[in-house]
């Protein structure tokens, strides 16, 4: 007899985290454990050969972004279902998640319980947005997304970069630089460049 079981793959590069995972999966009657990744690659090899019906994981991997393994896994298999387990609270990381193909998106520091009814929503075809998660995107919802000339600027800025020594380093002049930093200040409801740079690095913008 076949086991009916939701096959699961867990996917995190931190050995105790991923550990914990396992075990609490494979305590449930429902549930079981397909295989264990530590790396992006390594998990793409096991959802090829593994198949698994739902895949958790993380999006900060040693190698591969995770949001980069998702959209990946999609193009393997369309039906993927990945649930996203991250410490990133940044709207802007939930919603490249979701874009990608994630299918649910839960915080590392939610009770474990969001888990286990993300796995079961996900193998029914469901989405699985926790209300915490989905008031982060809500948030920003009518928020304009900075381009990809400011997103430019805005790494330099991170530096400590000056207007023109960014204008130099992209090749464009110094009044151009003010003009987008202008347009980041806005978009992000920042006050100055240093309030600019931690509301991106909150939002999951910029990853340093």
């Amino acid at each position: 007899m076949t086991s009916t079981k939701i096959r699961v793959l867990c996917v995190d590069d931190h050995p105790l985290v991923r550990e914990g995972m396992v075990a609490l999966i494979n305590r449930q009657p429902d549930m079981e454990v397909a295989g264990e990744a530590a790396s992006g690659r390594e998990a793409l090899a096991l959802f090829r050969t593994l198949r698994p019906d739902v895949t958790l994981i993380d999006l900060r991997l040693p190698d591969i972004n995770g949001i980069d393994v998702i959209a990946e896994m999609v193009v393997i298999n369309p039906k993927a279902k990945a649930l996203v387990v991250s410490s990133s609270e940044g709207d802007v990381d939930i919603t490249r998640a979701l874009t990608a193909g994630a299918q649910g998106y839960v915080l590392k520091g939610m009770p474990r319980e969001q888990i286990l009814e993300g796995i079961r929503h996900l193998h029914h075809g469901l989405k699985w947005i926790p209300p915490e998660v989905g008031g982060r995107l809500a948030e920003h919802l009518t928020a304009e997304m900075l381009t990809k000339r400011e997103l430019d600027v805005l790494g330099l800025m991170v530096t400590g970069a000056r207007n023109r020594e960014i204008g130099e380093q992209l090749g464009i002049s110094e009044e151009t630089v003010k003009m987008h930093v202008k347009s980041i200040l806005a978009k992000l409801g920042a006050e100055d460049r240093t309030e600019a740079v931690t509301i991106a690095i909150k939002r999951g913008v910029l990853h340093l």
